[in-house]
């Protein structure tokens, strides 16, 4: 919602619901001009745009117990980031064809420094196209529309889990450095400068022409690099990819 105010919407415009008491007291005073709700069906009652951000494992009966106010608001754009549901679940949950736009985000979302997936069913006007890439430029760096839905569990995949394959190889490169005689105060530093150096680089050349300018014959770089391939560095990279995208898949069938 910060990134929303940010990019010029008005706290007057925006309305969320959260539940649990704690929680919405948290928000409240993290945005206090922006009204909340413990009640989904008062948030969505006349919105143009619904956000359902709710973990996949509930959003069936979220939608289930608000179907009859969507009924109410059939022009509402809907917008799920719930992991693995698609919007043929959604519409079934609904008993309705509403327009849905299925997102994908990633946690540097959260800075602003985010990657999201987005796909639309049939029904999403242009209007509301360029309304969900208003609202995802206000959060996101990189946002890509696909035309097969069955693609978004790959995008979850790739970015939606992507930072956290990052933070274990960040730890990873920390522990070693401590491990080679490094504090963790200096290791990890090191890493972190590591990391945003070369994703910034990484936007200016094909990324295995970079690769290679570092790795110097008989050199350092390239004892590390020999050793990771050794141990199937790519493979184990491909496999997690994949595991996490059949995952995505798993939880569209538990939730039927």
């Amino acid at each position: 919602m910060a990134g929303l105010q940010s990019n010029g919407h008005p706290p007057s415009s925006l309305r969320y619901s959260e539940p649990l008491e704690e929680r919405r007291n948290y928000m409240k005073t993290k945005y206090p001009h922006i009204i909340s709700y413990n009640d989904n069906a008062k948030t969505i009652q006349g919105s143009d745009v619904v956000v359902l951000a709710v973990k996949p494992q509930v959003l069936r009966s979220v939608v289930s117990a608000t179907s009859s106010v969507f009924a109410k608001n059939p022009s509402a754009l809907i917008i799920s980031i719930a992991g693995g549901i698609t919007t043929k679940d959604i519409r079934i949950w609904l008993n309705a064809q509403s327009a849905i736009v299925r997102c994908m985000p990633n946690t540097p979302c959260l800075i602003g420094q985010g990657a999201v997936g987005l796909y639309a069913t049939e029904n999403v006007s242009r209007e509301q196209r360029e309304t969900t890439k208003s609202i995802m430029d206000s959060i996101a760096k990189q946002v890509s529309w696909f035309d097969q839905e069955s693609l978004m569990d790959t995008v979850t995949a790739v970015s939606g889990s992507g930072p956290a394959y990052f933070f274990l190889m960040m730890e990873a490169m920390q522990n070693a450095g401590v491990q080679a005689g490094l504090s963790p105060e200096v290791a990890k530093a090191l890493v972190l400068q590591t990391c945003i150096g070369a994703a910034q680089m990484a936007g200016t050349e094909d990324l295995a022409t970079l690769r290679q300018k570092v790795t110097s014959p008989n050199g350092t770089t390239e004892a590390a690099i020999r050793s990771l391939e050794s141990n199937k560095f790519s493979k184990i990279i491909k496999e997690a990819v994949f595991a996490a995208r059949d995952r995505g898949k798993e939880l569209s069938k538990e939730t039927k």
